[in-house]
């Protein structure tokens, strides 16, 4: 690949003696929406504050933008927003105010100052809120106007850090629609996010875990590489049916998703005699089936793998 927006080869950061990111490798492209998926303490955070210039590494070499994390904190910092989990808005500012202050803080020039806000607001729809004090908003437009801060300077690179946890569905929704127009404009997105349907959005996901990544593919082709065959168990009582299942041979491993049971089974060999075995164990069975996996199926087996 030439001349990606984000490469980083063999990147290890420790803290206090513990390795946050074990030789972490990555390449980007420009103009890809990319998602990091992993739980909490996978090293999510160090990595992208690493890349945003703010945290250093031990070794290993971290390229943002073409220029060289060692040699060019200042260009690199110019060029890239970052929002993290917990955006610093000024509650008692209102939202045209805490632009302006975002504005002064990354030096946009009072020339273009009017109309960037202007194509700002627009953007996030939050033109008829421009005198509401920011801790009046919702969390979901809380949340657009971290983005428009992070977007005042025009960064050529975007990374958000779980940017729609606690936000309701439907300005989840919207905040990814915001996202897709800002890839739509060339700019690189790179997003971790907690939620697994969200990862679907990107171009490319990284799976991370301990300071590893795990996996980087598509998210179809990441769900292409689960190794097992998976059924769909629905029966009311998603836990006792778990409890049941994962006593019984040839079962790989048993999840929880929601109201349903998913069961993994290996490919080779027949599948248990799974409803009447729950029938013995006075629970009914309302649907079995086969499905396709899920990233989330493809995060939890990886995760099981690494961990046993």
């Amino acid at each position: 690949m030439t001349n990606p927006a984000i490469f980083v080869h063999d990147l290890v950061k420790t803290y206090n003696g513990l390795t946050a990111l074990k030789a972490i490798s990555l390449e980007i492209n420009r103009g890809e929406q990319f998602g990091l998926i992993g739980p909490d303490g996978a090293g999510k955070t160090s990595l992208i504050r690493i890349l945003c210039a703010l945290t250093s590494f031990d070794s290993g070499t971290a390229m943002v933008g073409g220029n060289d994390l060692k040699k060019h904190v200042r260009r690199i910092r110019s060029s890239v927003g970052y929002m993290p989990q917990r955006f610093s808005l000024y509650p008692d500012l209102s939202v045209e105010e805490n632009l302006r202050f975002y504005a002064d803080l990354f030096g946009v020039s009072i020339r273009d100052r009017t109309s960037r806000l202007d194509e700002l607001l627009e953007f996030s729809r939050l033109t008829p809120f421009l005198k509401r004090s920011a801790g009046k908003l919702s969390g979901g437009m809380k949340q657009k106007l971290a983005l428009a801060c992070t977007l005042i300077h025009q960064p050529e690179i975007l990374f958000l850090d779980e940017p729609t946890t606690g936000v309701d569905p439907l300005s989840r929704h919207e905040f990814w629609q915001l996202l897709e127009r800002l890839n739509e404009q060339g700019i690189t997105l790179f997003v971790t996010t907690a939620y697994m349907e969200e990862a679907a959005n990107c171009d490319r996901v990284a799976l991370m875990a301990d300071g590893n990544i795990l996996e980087v593919d598509s998210p179809d082709d990441i769900g292409s590489k689960y190794p097992h065959q998976l059924f769909e168990i629905v029966t009311g009582v998603p836990f006792e049916t778990a409890s049941v299942l994962e006593k019984l041979p040839g079962v790989l491993s048993v999840q929880i998703f929601g109201g349903s049971v998913h069961l993994a089974v290996d490919r080779t060999q027949a599948p248990p005699e799974i409803r009447e075995n729950l029938h013995q164990a006075g629970i009914e069975m309302s649907q079995i089936r086969p499905i396709e996996p899920t990233i989330e199926d493809v995060f939890v087996e990886k995760l099981t793998t690494v961990s046993a």
